[in-house]
C-alpha cells in the first residue's frame, strides 16, 4: 500500500493554468475503480483549502464538481491519473498539496451489506511546472 500511496503524487503533478492549477492524482489502489466510488474529494494548497466552488474534476471536455463523481459513469483506471482544477493562481516554485477523498471499495465488504470505505490523505512537496515524468500514464476521460 505504501508504494500505491507514494506515486499517487508524482513529481509532475501540479501544472499552472490560465487563471489556476491542474494537479493530476494516481489511484492508490490495486485495482481500477468507478469514479462513482470517490467521495469527498478536498485539496489545500500551502495548509489552506481550495473551496468546494474553485475545485473542478476534467473528464475529458467536461468539468463536473467533486461531488457529481457520485453520478459517473467511468472508470478511474489504475495507471491514469485523475485531474482536480483549482481556480487559483499559484507563483512559480514549490507548494505543499494535501488531498483528501473517501474510496468506496464496492466489491470488498466492511461488515455484511456495507462495503467498504477507506479514507485517503495524500501529501506532497510539488514543483510547479516540472518537467513531466516519462509514463504511460493518460488522464481520466
Amino acid at each position: 500500500m505504501k508504494a500505491m500511496l507514494e506515486t499517487a503524487l508524482r513529481d509532475d503533478a501540479l501544472t499552472a493554468t490560465p487563471g489556476g492549477f491542474e494537479l493530476r492524482l494516481g489511484l492508490p489502489w490495486i485495482r481500477s475503480m468507478p469514479l462513482s466510488s470517490v467521495a469527498g474529494l478536498a485539496v489545500e494548497v500551502d495548509s489552506v483549502p481550495v473551496a468546494p466552488g474553485e475545485l473542478a474534476v476534467e473528464l475529458g471536455s467536461r468539468r463536473v464538481s467533486p461531488d457529481a463523481l457520485q453520478a459517473e459513469s467511468g472508470w478511474w483506471f489504475v495507471q491514469d491519473r485523475l485531474v482536480l482544477a483549482g481556480r487559483r493562481e499559484l507563483s512559480g516554485g514549490p507548494h505543499t498539496v494535501a488531498v483528501d477523498f473517501r474510496l468506496m471499495v464496492p466489491y470488498l465488504q466492511a461488515r455484511p451489506g456495507s462495503p467498504l470505505v477507506l479514507p485517503f490523505r495524500l501529501e506532497a512537496r510539488l514543483e510547479l511546472d516540472r518537467a513531466p515524468v516519462p509514463s504511460v500514464s493518460r488522464d481520466v476521460a
